[in-house]
């Protein structure tokens, strides 16, 4: 009785211990059936720069500040692309035109490059290039666009550039029919310059002025109860989220400035309190 048992005993345990052995062999070609494969690069290097531009507002390409974003065209068209730009900021565009040999105008062509806000308002440019004509055997035309510092608020009368969405509209103006259609290439890119506290202003915009935002505020409770997603059409923000630039060098001139009254107001006072009461005079008179 004892020997059976511990044959049993010895029987069961050599089962426990084949069997993740048997579960690993039957396991192992569904694993690796389920395992990834993997997949190849895409064509911007993995660089994450853009390789297209939109044709309208709504189509724009968003490119990151930073980012050459370049694009194939033709004369005639109309290249959109838009970027985020936040409070304290001056964003600086610029736009080089390449215009191959095999394709070169018979006469000059004159090149513009326009900057809208979130609310599609044209600003202009502090300075820099904004229109330039090619010659007829230029190999290509480089154009620039300095705006004005992005405030944080604004009267709602005033066309001060908001933190938000901006459009960057790239096209060539005043062709004749022979120059439309010629292929170009279009190379894009954006950067800002932090302006501090200077540009500071004593309020804020309750949201950036980005697409879909009032759609996914106002939507907010319906899409809720539909269960479906709000729609929010544009995914680029500054690195540090918006109304990233609360903090300033302002801060530190307002510490500096208290500071130096401080000491002003107790030099004042050393030098105003006198010596006391002298020796002579009594406590009573």
């Amino acid at each position: 009785m004892r020997v059976r048992r511990v044959l049993n005993t010895a029987a069961l345990l050599l089962g426990v211990a084949a069997a993740p052995a048997l579960l690993g062999a039957t396991a192992s070609p569904a694993a690796a059936d389920a395992s990834p494969s993997a997949s190849p690069s895409g064509d911007d290097g993995g660089d994450g720069a853009p390789t297209q531009a939109g044709t309208s507002f709504r189509t724009a390409t968003e490119v990151e500040q930073g980012v050459d974003a370049t694009a194939n065209g033709s004369t005639g068209d109309y290249l959109y692309w838009s970027f985020p730009a936040d409070a304290g900021q001056r964003p600086t565009v610029k736009a080089t035109v390449k215009l191959p040999e095999s394709s070169r105008p018979s006469a000059s062509q004159t090149w513009q490059i326009d900057v809208y806000d979130g609310l599609r308002r044209r600003q202009a440019c502090q300075y820099g290039a904004q229109t330039r004509t090619a010659a007829a055997d230029a190999a290509s035309v480089e154009l620039a666009c300095t705006l004005r510092t992005v405030r944080a608020w604004s009267e709602p009368w005033a066309d001060d550039p908001l933190p938000g969405t901006y459009y960057i509209r790239l096209t060539a103006v005043g062709l004749g029919a022979g120059d439309l259609g010629q292929p170009v290439g279009a190379e894009v890119r954006v950067d800002s310059k932090d302006i501090g506290g200077s540009a500071a202003v004593d309020g804020s915009l309750a949201e950036p002025l980005v697409p879909g935002v009032a759609t996914a505020s106002g939507k907010a409770d319906s899409d809720e109860e539909s269960g479906s997603a709000s729609a929010v059409l544009s995914s680029l923000e500054p690195d540090d989220g918006w109304t990233s630039g609360w903090w300033s060098d302002r801060w530190v001139w307002t510490g500096i400035g208290g500071v130096l009254a401080a000491l002003a107001g107790i030099g004042g006072y050393a030098l105003t309190r006198g010596n006391g009461r002298p020796r002579r005079v009594p406590p009573g008179a």
